[in-house]
């Protein structure tokens, strides 16, 4: 027995409280957020709910409660805003990770311009040229809004995903006949393919979870589900918002599993090259 007491680490205890007050930290409110999706009764002081059943889920899909509408409109948002990202965000990229350019960092600079400003007074001042324009409550309005977001992620990562393709073998393909635009498609696009993913997984989240553009161009006319979010939990029906809640985490966790197995460590060192 003493020698067993003699082995034992001292600072076993700190160690499991340090872990135990992580792991409460952030699996605490995820299991806050399940119950709360279940719970028909529940208020204070009870530590857990006093019914459970799945009322709220019906009123959450049903044709008045707009889950269904904000969940197809905040996906083919989303997906649309990934292609107009790639679509700019590729040749900028490749150019970008490829050519010599003069002042390339203020141009990656550049990018996180969007990020630097509080999104208030900007979306604020967009809403009203978007009106002028009749883009202001349109789904193509609301893209145009996520994809200066999403440009931020779209760019670095592209910029790094082909910085990280050994320039070697696309020249190697222009040797044995290849031209420029083949080089590119059949061997440095495949090669990115696993950063340009990642890339394309960032903007979908970010476009999935983006409120104050969705809200200031798009709100009363476009149904997003952040916005249903909002106007659950500032009603107090946190049961349809956990709901809504829950509706946006899971393919946030689903596609982060999916960057951290495409996104190698190779890419990531190369942002901001």
């Amino acid at each position: 027995m003493s020698t067993f007491l003699s082995r034992l680490d001292p600072w076993w205890l700190p160690r499991a409280l340090v872990l135990g007050a992580l792991a409460f930290v952030i699996f605490g409110p995820l299991a806050n957020l399940l119950l709360w999706t279940v719970a028909e009764k529940w208020y204070f002081p009870h530590a857990l709910p006093l019914e459970f059943g799945f009322s709220y889920w019906e009123r959450v899909f049903s044709p008045r409660g707009n889950a269904v509408e904000s969940l197809t409109n905040s996906i083919v948002v989303a997906l649309l805003t990934v292609v107009l990202s790639l679509t700019l965000a590729i040749p900028a990229g490749y150019a970008l990770a490829r050519l010599k350019l003069p002042l390339r960092g203020l141009v990656l600079l550049a990018f996180l311009i969007p990020q630097a400003f509080p999104n208030l007074t900007v979306y604020v001042n967009i809403a009203r040229l978007f009106y002028v324009v009749g883009l202001n409550g349109t789904i193509p309005g609301v893209v145009l809004v996520h994809t200066t977001h999403g440009l931020v992620y779209a760019v670095w990562i592209a910029t790094a995903a082909f910085a990280a393709v050994d320039a070697e073998l696309e020249e190697a393909a222009r040797s044995i006949g290849a031209s420029g635009l083949r080089a590119f498609f059949d061997v440095t696009l495949p090669l990115a393919l696993p950063g340009l993913l990642a890339s394309a997984i960032f903007v979908f989240l970010e476009s999935l979870d983006e409120f104050t553009g969705s809200y200031f161009v798009g709100a009363p006319d476009v149904n997003m589900l952040p916005l249903l979010l909002y106007t659950a939990g500032a009603g107090g029906n946190y049961q349809i918002a956990s709901i809504t809640a829950l509706l946006l985490l899971i393919p946030s966790i689903g596609f982060m599993l999916v960057v951290e197995r495409f996104l190698k460590v190779d890419v990531l060192a190369r942002v901001g090259r």
